[in-house]
């Protein structure tokens, strides 16, 4: 059955989320605050390149079930259901900034239905539906946590197809009723409480960037035993209750949900008078990834990267996104220039400066007169450059493949010196 449904906020989380209710055959009005990016949408012209996006929203627009206004008041009039997509970015202290949940509450409260049902879509800390709640004023108005589980780079399928689907609610009612908007999803659906729905939310992304830090770490010990990393992730992921997923090694992890989330649960636990120190052992590992790969680089250079040009593959924190945000190869790249460095880059997505790095228009002009490359993101495009082209426009034929995304044997058989994470 379909229901009317308001969408707070058109980044990733909101703009996915509105989109794909509306594809399963919801009415979804999208707000945001911004009058350019609500114009464009509604022109069909999308802000973030996501896979598969761009045509459900078109989709949806010419079906009259999708569309898009300015102000989160305008929006929620007639609506059943209305989701909070607003940014909650990290503070300084690793807390997460409910400002703008607070702002959107406080905006939408004299304009909603009696009986309707705000959801918490955005990342929060634990105890966030009460502080929605006494933004609203409302107690005929119901408030649910419902965390997002989407990968930049795969978000519709993600929406469309999840592991699971939590909704955190103490009035039962209230939960069956969201429950019933994704009825039409083959998935497990879970109902629990406002705090622990929360927290399974960072739990789950905390422990991601562990598994990702432990095979960094991981790495750094093949490296020093001659080890290969590609056959101890191997023979690791065969046992079921350790699986493949997240063992690769690469740069670090970044984006705009890990390093958000896992200071933020950091914060909470000391809040509630535990020190996650397991926590903080993974976000320290992840610091010094970005310095181990600096270190290579260096390395590769001729031991120094004073006055040396250096060429950088990836921006993005993830190939198939634009998304820079602490993205790992801006990281990385910033570490290069704070040791003399001059970085050129190259992404498939990024098609401007950004950040006071150069961006040039293919992979092969960022490699002129360059002592080094580095491949700092893992685009499928990196792995079928001419090798030839690469190795006429290089200073030295030397490579630092901090994602193992090409082929070693091929590069070495090229006459390059190959370097990757955890192998030799």
């Amino acid at each position: 059955m379909a229901s009317n449904i308001a969408v707070i906020g058109t980044g990733y989380v909101g703009l996915t989320t509105g989109a794909c209710l509306a594809h399963i055959g919801h009415d979804v009005i999208c707000a945001d605050v911004d009058q350019h990016k609500v114009e464009r949408l509604n022109q069909g012209e999308l802000p973030i390149l996501e896979d598969g996006l761009e045509e459900i929203v078109r989709d949806a627009m010419s079906a009259g079930r999708l569309r898009f206004v300015l102000g989160a008041a305008n929006a929620v009039a007639d609506r059943e259901f209305v989701f909070l997509c607003v940014p909650t970015p990290q503070g300084e202290d690793g807390s997460a900034d409910l400002s703008y949940i607070q702002d959107a509450a406080t905006e939408i409260s004299p304009h909603l239905l009696s009986e309707a049902i705000v959801i918490n879509k955005s990342t929060v800390p634990v105890g966030s539906t009460r502080v929605v709640e006494r933004a609203l004023r409302r107690p005929d108005v119901s408030v649910v946590s419902n965390p997002e589980f989407l990968r930049e780079g795969s978000a519709v399928h993600d929406f469309l197809h999840p592991d699971r689907v939590v909704i955190g609610a103490d009035d039962q009612a209230a939960a069956i009723r969201v429950a019933s908007l994704y009825l039409s999803l083959a998935a497990p659906l879970m109902v629990t409480d406002p705090a622990s729905a929360e927290t399974i939310k960072y739990a789950s992304n905390a422990f991601l960037a562990a598994k990702i830090s432990f095979v960094n770490a991981i790495a750094a010990v093949c490296e020093a035993v001659g080890a290969d990393v590609a056959d101890v992730v191997l023979g690791m992921g065969y046992d079921k209750r350790i699986g493949q997923e997240f063992l690769r090694p690469g740069p670090g992890w970044g984006g705009s949900c890990f390093p958000k989330d896992s200071h933020a649960l950091v914060h909470i636990a000391e809040n509630a008078g535990y020190q996650f120190s397991l926590l903080e052992g993974v976000i320290e590992v992840n610091e010094q990834q970005f310095d181990r790969v600096v270190d290579k680089v260096r390395v590769a250079a001729g031991g120094s990267l004073d006055g040396v040009r250096i060429a950088a593959w990836g921006l993005t924190f993830k190939a198939r996104t634009d998304d820079t945000r602490d993205s790992p190869a801006i990281k990385i790249i910033g570490r290069l220039q704070a040791q003399g460095a001059e970085v050129i880059a190259y992404d498939p997505a990024i098609h401007h400066d950004i950040a006071g790095i150069t961006v040039a228009a293919d992979p092969y002009a960022v490699c002129e007169g360059a002592a080094a490359l580095v491949v700092l993101t893992e685009w499928d495009e990196f792995k079928w450059v001419d090798l030839e082209k690469v190795g006429a426009a290089l200073a030295k034929r030397r490579i630092v493949d901090a994602r193992n995304l090409m082929d070693r044997n091929r590069l070495r058989q090229a006459g390059f010196d190959y370097q990757g994470i955890g192998r030799s």
